[in-house]
């Protein structure tokens, strides 16, 4: 089998974070909804009167090197946010909260997911 590979990595973690979430009650809106030079969402979740937009981000914890969560940055923030609004309109969720959340995914030395912590932004 040949490396595996950041891409690779970050689909895994998405599809994790998509399993704790479905078996959690969340019902699976949308995954990796794009809008053209505006910004993507990873996926979006429905649970009660709640639509979640989460972000996935995975990496090995190392020492001084940001997390996952600091990551995200500042102009990042404000893409999911542009692009929520194109979701909300697509999908007729003008009536529902609307929830940000950061899938933080902490992989092991091989690549694989050790842990996930969903965490507000």
């Amino acid at each position: 089998m040949g490396k595996y590979t950041t891409a690779d990595k970050g689909k895994a973690a998405e599809e994790y974070v998509v399993e704790v979430l479905c078996r959690k009650g969340f019902r699976l809106l949308c995954r990796n909804f794009a809008v053209h030079n505006v910004g993507e969402i990873d996926s979006a979740f429905v649970k009660g009167d709640t639509v979640y937009i989460v972000e996935v981000r995975a990496r090995k914890l190392i020492p001084d090197f940001p997390t996952p969560a600091e990551s995200v940055t500042r102009s990042k923030k404000r893409k999911i946010e542009r692009t929520s609004s194109y979701l909300i309109n697509r999908y007729d969720l003008c009536e529902k909260n609307i929830y940000f959340l950061l899938g933080q995914v902490t992989l092991d030395d091989c690549g694989l997911v050790k842990n996930v912590e969903f965490i507000p932004f």
